[in-house]
């Protein structure tokens, strides 16, 4: 979450009056996030406030694409998962314009995002995305991965040696290995409807329990072991990206694994889709890293802690 375009007070007051969710109370930018701005808005009277989430969108989005997302958020919410619903106003419109860009209104979920995933939460959070794989099966709607490999290919290039500027050596590093992992890549798994971006700050927790599932707009139609290969690249390594956490590692894949198993074919190519799963962060980061929107309220994400797991990866695969 982000952001990168400021909305008054009173275009949001005109905005909400086509719901029926009473007056806007407080108005709150939230700058963590690198892709869309997001807002938390609160309504309704002093004995009974209402909170959500205003989401203006913004980059890597394609505004053809979020009725899919809506339905998405949707039919998981209607499957009993943890995911915040969409607002539809008074005509039944979730999708709206607000300030020159497509916005949608979601329920806020109580929750707070861990930034140091115990074994515990990270167990909880591979079961939670196996149970979101087994209920988005019948979402019978598809998305391309608009970050897969065609896209890893096109933007190293475009980045080039500069991505030295982040760690020496990394270009060479990205072009030799993309290679491989391209030419390795699995086409015969299991695919369906992903998240493909469930790190800590995108599931919300009480103590080791989840209570929210939440930013969808990088999810789509792909692998579902390469979801859980993101998933392991966010919640089994430490901050700085060094090396895995054991513990941590082995309690993700447990608890995928009681609510989804894992076929052998899967097992085996774990570690390669890993590997992929850091190159697609590391270049989305050092993307927005080098060239950097302007004037945005959003502190872009350093690519460095990812370059580093990339580079496990490689030396480990």
């Amino acid at each position: 979450m982000a952001v990168y375009t400021q909305v008054p007070a009173e275009r949001l007051a005109e905005f909400l009056a086509r719901y029926e969710l009473g007056e806007l109370r407080a108005l709150k930018g939230i700058a963590e996030g690198v892709s869309n701005s997001n807002f938390l808005v609160e309504t309704g009277p002093d004995d009974r406030p209402e909170r959500f989430i205003l989401t203006l969108y913004e980059r890597r989005i394609d505004p053809a694409d979020l009725p899919w997302f809506i339905g998405l958020m949707e039919h998981l919410a209607d499957r009993g998962l943890p995911v915040p619903r969409p607002v539809r106003d008074r005509s039944g419109n979730a999708l709206q314009q607000l300030q020159g860009r497509h916005a949608c209104l979601i329920r806020f979920l109580p929750g707070v995002s861990v930034s140091t995933p115990t074994p515990a939460q990270a167990r909880a959070a591979g079961e939670a995305l196996a149970r979101m794989h087994l209920a988005g099966l019948d979402y019978t709607a598809r998305r391309p991965n608009g970050l897969g490999p065609a896209w890893w290919r096109s933007t190293s290039s475009l980045l080039g040696s500069r991505l030295d500027a982040i760690q020496p050596g990394l270009w060479d590093l990205v072009q030799g290995r993309l290679a491989r992992i391209a030419a390795d890549w699995p086409e015969d798994l299991a695919c369906g409807t992903i998240h493909a971006d469930l790190f800590p700050d995108n599931v919300l927790m009480l103590g080791d329990r989840v209570c929210g599932l939440i930013d969808f707009y990088f999810a789509c139609t792909d692998l579902l072991a390469y979801d859980l290969a993101v998933l392991l690249n966010a919640w089994a390594f430490p901050a700085d990206g060094a090396a895995p956490i054991a513990d941590n590692w082995a309690a993700a894949i447990a608890g995928y694994a009681t609510v989804r198993p894992l076929p052998p074919a899967e097992q085996v190519a774990l570690p390669l889709l890993c590997e992929g799963a850091a190159l697609r962060f590391l270049l989305s980061r050092a993307q927005d890293w080098l060239d950097p929107a302007e004037g945005a309220l959003v502190t872009p994400k350093d690519p460095l802690p990812f370059a580093r797991r990339f580079a496990w990866h490689a030396a480990h695969g």
